[in-house]
């Protein structure tokens, strides 16, 4: 998959993946994008956490 300058991501799914995650977002008066942004914002958040606390550790064995 090619990544591009642009603010723009594509990617392809099941249509009926698709059509599920569209009915929930409805119910939940969301969009894709809102829903995407909120979720990848808390995913870079939880990653960034874990891989910090995995650098220090690592320091912290490598100063012993």
């Amino acid at each position: 998959m090619s990544k591009g300058k642009s603010g723009r991501i594509v990617i392809e799914v099941d249509p009926a993946l698709k059509r599920k995650l569209y009915s929930v977002l409805a119910i939940e008066s969301s969009t894709l994008k809102d829903w995407f942004i909120q979720t990848a914002e808390d995913y870079i958040k939880e990653n960034s956490t874990t891989q910090k606390s995995a650098k220090a550790s690592s320091r912290t064995k490598n100063e012993l």
